[in-house]
């Protein structure tokens, strides 16, 4: 299954996978969690999270230094790894250097043949904040901030720009339930995605949403619970449920 962007529909297939009957729970576990059935990287991934994932102060966080980079993909220079960061297929989530991930933070890089999570340098993820794939993909770009409880969840693939600043509690729905049919129950119906991007310099207030399918240009700025349904284009400030713009950021010159 490849992700379409924000061109297309893509079927989410994971969980289908997942609520196939006659799994074992242990190789359930793996599928979901760890993101391999081999016994070594299931040993491993519990030998890291029992020695590392909730040792308070300073010792956890040396331990985590340590320790979480045998799991990942990839992690840059001076990483910090808060308590309790939970990791799920963290063969595919890839950091960049100077990240700092908060306390409770859950990465979530599941799917069967999506890429996963990318973090660029200088990212901060505040406390509670959760990444989440499924068979998507998540690029956060340099210097991106994302206050503490947002969710980013990903059916196909949701790209931020570099210096993105989030508020608490902000949600990109990268994907969602069709419910056309009134004779089927919206959970039993197919799941679809076309996908999100964020231009560079982009600001969402507190509680705002971006629905899936919605790209959004540079230096756009989004009010407090604003709900974003369709494209803003560059420096457009938005508010309101649905978002509707007010204004636009003015430029400065070149100098």
């Amino acid at each position: 299954m490849e992700s379409e962007g924000t061109t297309g529909r893509q079927q989410i297939g994971i969980q289908e996978a997942m609520e196939a009957s006659g799994q074992p729970p242990l190789r359930k576990y793996q599928d979901l969690v760890v993101g391999s059935r081999s016994l070594g990287r299931l040993l491993l991934y519990e030998l890291v999270v029992l020695l590392s994932s909730w040792v308070p102060g300073a010792l956890g966080l040396l331990l985590r230094k340590i320790m979480y980079p045998w799991l990942l993909g990839a992690v840059g220079r001076g990483v910090v790894f808060g308590q309790g960061v939970v990791l799920r297929h963290p063969g595919k989530i890839r950091i960049g250097d100077g990240v700092t991930i908060d306390d409770l933070v859950v990465l979530d890089a599941k799917g069967t043949t999506n890429r996963g999570i990318d973090i660029g340098d200088g990212v901060f993820l505040g406390r509670s904040t959760i990444l989440s794939c499924k068979d998507g993909d998540i690029a956060l770009g340099d210097h991106t901030n994302l206050g503490f409880h947002c969710e980013v969840f990903s059916g196909s693939t949701v790209t931020v720009g570099r210096h993105g600043l989030f508020a608490a509690y902000v949600y990109l729905v990268g994907g969602g339930h069709e419910f056309e049919r009134g004779d089927v129950a919206v959970i039993d119906q197919p799941r679809a995605s076309e996908g999100i991007v964020l231009g560079d310099n982009v600001w969402l207030g507190t509680g705002a949403k971006v629905l899936d399918g919605v790209t959004l240009g540079s230096n756009v700025v989004v009010g407090a619970n604003g709900v974003v349904t369709s494209n803003l284009p560059d420096g457009a400030i938005a508010a309101g449920v649905p978002a509707r713009i007010l204004r636009t950021r003015e430029t400065p010159p070149e100098s």
